[in-house]
């Protein structure tokens, strides 16, 4: 940079009439949002909940605990203090030049922290490690109280931990430097740029604030995400059944049915070539099935988890026999899928319906018992909260579900964009991963309660004969088909440790496989991209840390190692398949309707 232009940086101050044009633009919106958010208060008084997620009794029963052992938290208190004078003095050893070593650092992975000050000015480093000081001492006196349940001790610590991250100092303006020195040389467009992005934000949310993670005009389902070639060839009320055109002469003789979760849209497993599941199993010669579930709407409230299974399962599988003449398929269900697929498979187990010959669960929960933090949201007064907000509209607004799922991650999915796009005034980048993930859907009213009851709550999937499938008590122990269970190692909505439980639920032969990563990308992670590794052992123990400690470790993608396993369960091979061979005609192009309906 010239000397110029340096002093221009240092001299700029907004242009008066952009600043007018802004400001206006921002009292417009600030102005009807307000007047929006007052006619929906008055419309359902309601909606001000002081206590949706039911936390004032978690920590009220946190304090009388805390109170019986008041020597625990004086000596917790001194330590906070004696950390507190030793940061003091370095932090005077350095403003008088002397090196001084940290008290406390961030931890590995932690990226609040990157901008250099946070290192080099004395006065950011001392705010860099009070906060973090702080934050490790609330966390501890939460964590060692004696006396709690298990649930309110996991409730307290995680929205403890919530707390903690939204104090951070990056989240403020005159405590994050990278803040201020870009309101500095930008004389302060990047404050205007970023109220202008908040207010877009709560308009798309309708009073709700929706943060944009990333440029949702980037994308088009069907154009640039959702792009591998096929057709439409079923419908249900609840689901499109897309079949995709072969790559090879040669096909799998038994086709390959994919399951998705409902609570998201199928393209996770498409969103580009490049990164394609679907695309890469069709490349290796299956004749692949997908079930697209409808966005659904309050016509559909009293679809049931049954509902899914007969309407979406079940039919999928009469469908495919008559687009190829097969009746034996190899199913693959995704999270929820999964769990779906789990118990539609016990259920055929039950009255002899032998059609799907092996299973492969992509981090599937069967075993509720250890889910992790998201029952946090699990209990039986939030679960009549939701019961009472979707008794109004029929469904489970799938933005609601979202907001859940950001805050097991808060400081990458929602602080992270909150000083990104509201503080540093910027435009989210395009990514086709965070586009799906914005892209939610609705869950019916019934469905969505029989599961949070009967899988998250109580935990009956596991249990011989605890849930029914018209009218059948079902037992995971019947299925006793191959089975391949994919986990990932940091997965925070399906903890990994919890779903290799169903490992012991199966009576077949069950393969345990463990990829590194998170529960998409851990997943989504093609051979070619030579990312991350896996972990396999050929028997799995009663605990899954004796597992992981005699798992052999291997480079690369799980996908090498699954079509392994699933080509020795193909039937042979047959001539390629197209859409519209069989007794099923093509009803439209894929992706079809079904996942092109949108919430906003």
């Amino acid at each position: 940079m010239s000397d110029q232009q340096a002093i221009e940086t240092e001299n700029k101050h907004p242009d008066p009439e952009k600043l007018s044009a802004a400001m206006a633009e921002i009292a417009e919106k600030s102005q009807r949002l307000v007047s929006e958010f007052l006619a929906k208060q008055a419309e359902d008084p309601e909606i001000s909940d002081p206590d949706p997620l039911n936390i004032g009794s978690a920590f009220a029963e946190l304090t009388t605990h805390m109170m019986q052992n008041p020597v625990r938290l004086v000596e917790a208190q001194m330590e906070l203090w004696q950390q507190y004078y030793t940061l003091w003095h370095n932090t005077t050893l350095r403003m008088m030049g002397e090196e001084a070593e940290p008290v406390v650092s961030p931890q590995k992975g932690d990226r609040r922290f990157r901008d250099e000050a946070w290192e080099n000015n004395e006065l950011f480093d001392f705010i860099k490690q009070s906060y973090l000081l702080s934050s490790q001492w609330m966390q501890n006196v939460v964590h060692d109280v004696d006396g709690l349940d298990d649930k309110t001790a996991q409730k307290v610590e995680f929205y403890t931990r919530q707390f903690v991250d939204a104090i951070s100092p990056t989240n403020f303006l005159m405590t994050n430097p990278e803040v201020i020195r870009t309101t500095i040389e930008s004389g302060g467009e990047n404050l205007l740029k970023g109220l202008q992005n908040l207010l877009e934000d709560l308009e798309r949310g309708k009073g709700k604030l929706q943060i944009r993670m990333t440029d949702l005009d980037a994308f088009k389902v069907g154009e640039n995400v959702a792009t591998t070639e096929g057709s439409v060839v079923g419908k249900t009320p609840l689901m499109e059944l897309l079949q995709y055109k072969p790559s090879t002469d040669k096909v799998a003789k038994r086709p390959l049915v994919i399951v998705p979760p409902w609570i998201n849209k199928y393209y996770i497993l498409d969103l580009r070539p490049e990164n394609s599941f679907i695309k890469w199993a069709v490349d290796q010669g299956h004749t692949v099935f997908v079930l697209s579930w409808v966005n659904p709407d309050s016509e559909l409230a009293e679809k049931s988890f049954e509902d899914y299974a007969k309407e979406g399962v079940l039919a999928a599988l009469d469908m495919i026999e008559q687009a190829t003449g097969e009746k034996e398929v190899n199913a693959i269900g995704y999270c929820l899928g999964g769990t779906l697929l789990a118990s539609t498979l016990a259920y055929m187990a039950k009255t002899g319906d032998d059609r799907v010959k092996s299973a492969t669960f992509l981090t599937t929960l069967t075993d509720f018992e250890k889910s992790g933090e998201l029952s946090v949201f699990v209990d039986d007064e939030q679960i009549k909260s939701l019961e009472h907000k979707m008794s109004k509209e029929g469904y489970l607004d799938g933005r609601d579900m979202s907001m859940s799922f950001n805050m097991l991650r808060a400081n990458d999915l929602i602080w992270s964009f909150v000083v990104s796009n509201y503080m540093l005034g910027k435009d989210p980048f395009p990514f086709d991963l965070l586009y799906w993930n914005s892209d939610s859907t609705r869950m019916p009213k019934a469905m969505h309660s029989f599961y949070l009851r009967n899988m998250y709550n109580k935990n009956l999937l596991r249990e011989p004969g605890g849930i029914k499938i018209f009218g059948e008590p079902i037992d995971l122990r019947d299925i006793k088909i191959p089975v391949y269970f994919l986990s990932t190692r940091e997965d925070h909505i399906a903890p990994w440790q919890a779903t290799y439980a169903g490992t012991q639920l199966m009576s077949g032969q069950v393969k345990f496989v463990l990829s590194a990563s998170g529960h998409i990308a851990g997943v989504v992670n093609p051979p070619a991209a030579k990312k991350y590794c896996y972990w396999t052992y050929n028997r799995n123990p009663a605990n899954p840390e004796d597992w992981m400690a005699k798992a052999a470790q291997h480079e690369g993608s799980w996908w090498t190692d699954w079509q392994n396993w699933v080509g020795r369960r193909a039937g042979g091979k047959v001539d390629a398949r197209k859409p519209g061979d069989g007794k099923l005609k093509v009803i439209g192009p894929a992706p079809g309707e079904y996942v092109k309906v949108s919430l906003s």
